[in-house]
C-alpha cells in the first residue's frame, strides 16, 4: 500500500480524499494556490505545498509543479480528484516516467475515452448504442450547418475533449447552429485546449443516467447501479440521486452489462462513469444511447455509496495499489434511497448569475462528512452528510468552480430523502454572496420531482420566466404571520424595557398587522394562543431577540426558519422562498396606506454587466442600430460564455467598455439613445 498521496487538486474532493486516506493510514500531501492558502483542505493535509498564484493555468493545471511537489515530498501516488488534471494523458503518463502511481485508470483507457469522436466510434465497435450523429472533425460554421441538416433539428454541439457542461450548445435552427458553433470552439479551446466539435441527434425528452464503473488490475469489472442526473441547467448538473426512478432492473441490468463491455474494451480499471441518454418517452428504456465516459470520480459519487456501501474513494486506492476488488456483481446490492443537490454560489434570482465573494456566515445543518470507514458512517449524522471545502470567512474565489458544498440525504425511500433535503436545507446557514439553496429546496418540494417524471428539461420547463422562489401554501403564510407576530412582540417586549423612557413601560402590543406575499394579516397574541384573521394557530417556538435561525413547531410540524432584518419587518426565508414580511402594531397599519412609494429608476437604455466577469466580444459599435433579441455583448464568467441581447430597438450611442476588459457586476457596457 502506498505510504504517501499527494492530492492534484482542491476543495470539497480534497477534502474527501484526505478523509479516506487518513482513515487507511496513509499520509497525504496538498497542493494549493494563492487562493486557497487558507483552505481547509490545507491545514487538514499532513503536508502542502505551494504551486502558484491563483489562476487554475499557472497553478493546479501545471504538472511540472504537481510533480515536483511530489518528489519534495516523497508521495508515491496522485489522487487527481475531478477536473483538472484528472483526464488528461500527459500528466499520467508524467507520472509514470517519475515512477509515482496514478489513482486512475490506465493512460490508453483515458486517451480513449477522454475524446468524444473516438470513444463513439470505440462503442460502437463494443456493441454499445450510440446516439445518432456525425462521427468526425467539423471544418467550420457552414461545415456545421451542413451536417445539422442532415441530421435533423434539434441537434447538441459538443467540444469533442469537453465535460462538466462547458463546450455544449444546443441548436434548433441554422440561425442556433450560426451563433453557437464558434461560442462551442472557443469554449472547448479555453477550458480544455482543444477546439474540435462534434454534433449529434438530441434526444427528446431525455433522461440523463450515468452508470457507476469499478475495475481492478486483474481484468474484474463490476458496475455499482445508476445514478439519475436529468435535473440539469445549461447542462451542469443540479440535483442527482440513486437509484433512478424511471430505471428497472432490466434496464439496470442491459445498461451495466454494455457499459461493462466498453470498459473491457479499453482494459479498465479504477473508478469510471458511463453517461446514457435515455429517450423518456420510451417507457420499456430500451431507448438509451451512450454520450461519453468519464474517467474519473464523479461529483456525484457519494449517493452511490450511500445505496451500495462501497468507499469509492477507497475502493481507488487500493486498486491502484494492485489489489483486486474484494466484491462481485453479485455482491452489489441497493438500500434506500439518496439524492444529493449541490450548493452553488450562485443567485437563482437573478437568473443564476455567478455570486462570488466572502462567506460572512457558513453554517451546514450537520458537521461536516467524517469517514468512519462504515456503510452506514457514509449517509452522514442521521441520513444527512455535508461534503464541503470551504469556511466562515473564506472567499469563494472567481478562479474555480463555484460549489459551495454538496448536500447529501439518505432514507429507505425516495420521498424520505427528499424530505431530508428539505429539513437540511432549511438549516443551511449561508451569508455574505448569493446562494441557490432556495431553489434547490424548491426542487425538493417540486409536484414534478416528487412523480419522478424527469427530464434534461426540468428546469427550464418549470421555471421558464425564471425562479421566484417556491410557493407558499395558505397554511405555511398564516404560520408565517404568526410567527412574525411572535417576534414582533418579542422584540417590543424587550425594547420596552429599556430605562428613562418618556412614557414608562408599557406592554408591549399583542395585535399586529402583517403583510406577506401581498396580502394582510391580522394576528393576535393572547393568553390562550396566537390567532391569525381569528383562526387559531397551533405554534410552538423559541425565539431571543438578534436569533437569525429558528426552529419551529407549526400545526405539529417541524419547521427551520432564517430571519434578517428590514425596515419594516424580517425576511423569513424558509420552505425554498424568502418572504418579506412588513409587521406594523394594528392601530398603526391603517397609516401605511399614505406612504409614497419610491419609483424605481429607468436603466433600459443601459446594458449592464449582470456578473462578474471577462467581456470576451463586443457585437456591436457606436451608432449602430440594433433590434430585440440581439446579441450585444459576449461576457465569460467561471468559464462560461453569456451572450447579452438587446432588450428593445435602439441605436448604440456609447460604448463604455473594451474587449477583454474585466467587469463588475453592474458595469454599465454601453448604452442606447
Amino acid at each position: 500500500m502506498f505510504k504517501k498521496i499527494l492530492i492534484a487538486n482542491r476543495g470539497e474532493i480534497a477534502c474527501r480524499v484526505i478523509k479516506t486516506a487518513r482513515r487507511m493510514g496513509i499520509a497525504t500531501v496538498a497542493v494549493y494556490s494563492d487562493a486557497d492558502a487558507r483552505a481547509p483542505f490545507v491545514k487538514m493535509a499532513d503536508e502542502a505545498v505551494h504551486i502558484g498564484p491563483a489562476p487554475a493555468a499557472e497553478s493546479y493545471l501545471i504538472a511540472d509543479k504537481i510533480i515536483a511537489a511530489c518528489k519534495q515530498t516523497g508521495a508515491d501516488a496522485v489522487h487527481p480528484g475531478y477536473g483538472f488534471l484528472s483526464e488528461r494523458t500527459s500528466f499520467a503518463e508524467a507520472l509514470a516516467q517519475e515512477n509515482i502511481e496514478f489513482i486512475g485508470p490506465p493512460i490508453g483507457a483515458i486517451a480513449a475515452m477522454g475524446d468524444k469522436i473516438e470513444s463513439k466510434k470505440l462503442a460502437m465497435e463494443a456493441g454499445v448504442n450510440v446516439v445518432p450523429g456525425f462521427v468526425g472533425e467539423i471544418e467550420d460554421t457552414e461545415h456545421a450547418v451542413r451536417i445539422s441538416q442532415e441530421i435533423g433539428y434539434p441537434v447538441m454541439m459538443k467540444a469533442s475533449a469537453g465535460g462538466g457542461g462547458k463546450g455544449m450548445r444546443l441548436a434548433y435552427c441554422e440561425k442556433d447552429v450560426r451563433e453557437g458553433f464558434e461560442a462551442t470552439r472557443r469554449e472547448g479551446h479555453n477550458s480544455f485546449g482543444d477546439d474540435r466539435v462534434f454534433i449529434e441527434k438530441f434526444i427528446l425528452n431525455p433522461r440523463h443516467i450515468e452508470i457507476q464503473i469499478l475495475g481492478d488490475k486483474h481484468g474484474n469489472i463490476i458496475y455499482l447501479n445508476e445514478r439519475e442526473c436529468s435535473i440539469q441547467r445549461r447542462h451542469q448538473k443540479v440535483v442527482e440521486e440513486a437509484p433512478s426512478p424511471f430505471v428497472t432492473p432490466q434496464m439496470r441490468k442491459a445498461m451495466g452489462e454494455q457499459c461493462v463491455a466498453l470498459a473491457a474494451a479499453v482494459d479498465y480499471h479504477s473508478a469510471g462513469t458511463v453517461e446514457l441518454i435515455v429517450s423518456g418517452a420510451d417507457p420499456s428504456g430500451e431507448s438509451f444511447y451512450f454520450l461519453e465516459m468519464n474517467t474519473r470520480l464523479q461529483v456525484e459519487h457519494p449517493v452511490t455509496e450511500a445505496i451500495t456501501g462501497v468507499d469509492l474513494v477507497e475502493q481507488m486506492i487500493r486498486v491502484a495499489a494492485g489489489e483486486p476488488l474484494s466484491m462481485t456483481q453479485d455482491d452489489v446490492t441497493i438500500d434506500g434511497w439518496s439524492i444529493e443537490n449541490r450548493v452553488y454560489a450562485e443567485d437563482p434570482y437573478r437568473g443564476f448569475l455567478p455570486s462570488t465573494g466572502r462567506l460572512v456566515e457558513y453554517e451546514p445543518p450537520v458537521e461536516p462528512w467524517a469517514d468512519d470507514g462504515t456503510a452506514n458512517g457514509r449517509r452522514g449524522v442521521d441520513g444527512i452528510r455535508v461534503d464541503d471545502g470551504v469556511f466562515e470567512g473564506g472567499e469563494v474565489s472567481m478562479f474555480y468552480d463555484p460549489m459551495i458544498a454538496k448536500l447529501i440525504t439518505w432514507g429507505e425511500t425516495r420521498n424520505a430523502a427528499a424530505d431530508l433535503q428539505v429539513q437540511a436545507l432549511d438549516a443551511f446557514g449561508i451569508q455574505g454572496l448569493g446562494h441557490n439553496v432556495d431553489f434547490l429546496s424548491a426542487i425538493m418540494q417540486h409536484d414534478r420531482f416528487r412523480s419522478g417524471d424527469l427530464t434534461t428539461g426540468f428546469i427550464a420547463e418549470e421555471y421558464p420566466d425564471g425562479f421566484e422562489g417556491a410557493p407558499a401554501s395558505g397554511h405555511l403564510q398564516r404560520g408565517l404571520a404568526a410567527i412574525a407576530g411572535v417576534i414582533a412582540t418579542a422584540n417590543a417586549d424587550r425594547a420596552r424595557r429599556i430605562d428613562q423612557q418618556l412614557n414608562g413601560r408599557n406592554a408591549p402590543p399583542g395585535d399586529w398587522s402583517v403583510t406577506l406575499d401581498g396580502r394582510d394579516y391580522a394576528v393576535a397574541l393572547e393568553e390562550d394562543g396566537i390567532t391569525v384573521d381569528g383562526v387559531l394557530i397551533d405554534l410552538e417556538m423559541e425565539y431571543t431577540p438578534g436569533d437569525r435561525m429558528v426552529d419551529v413547531v407549526l400545526d405539529a410540524e417541524g419547521l427551520t426558519i432564517q430571519l434578517a432584518l428590514t425596515r419594516a419587518g424580517y425576511a423569513i426565508t424558509t420552505r425554498g422562498a424568502s418572504h418579506d414580511l412588513r409587521i406594523l402594531p394594528a392601530h398603526i397599519a391603517p397609516l401605511a396606506q399614505h406612504i409614497i412609494e419610491k419609483i424605481p429608476p429607468d436603466l433600459s437604455k443601459f446594458l449592464i454587466c449582470p456578473m462578474p466577469g471577462l467581456l470576451v466580444k463586443l457585437h456591436v459599435g457606436e451608432g449602430e442600430e440594433v433590434q430585440p433579441g440581439q446579441p450585444l455583448a459576449t461576457v465569460e464568467a467561471m468559464k462560461m460564455e453569456n451572450i447579452l441581447r438587446a432588450e428593445k430597438q435602439g441605436v448604440i450611442a456609447k460604448v463604455n467598455s473594451a474587449e477583454g476588459e474585466s467587469l463588475a457586476v453592474d458595469a454599465i457596457i454601453l448604452e442606447l439613445e
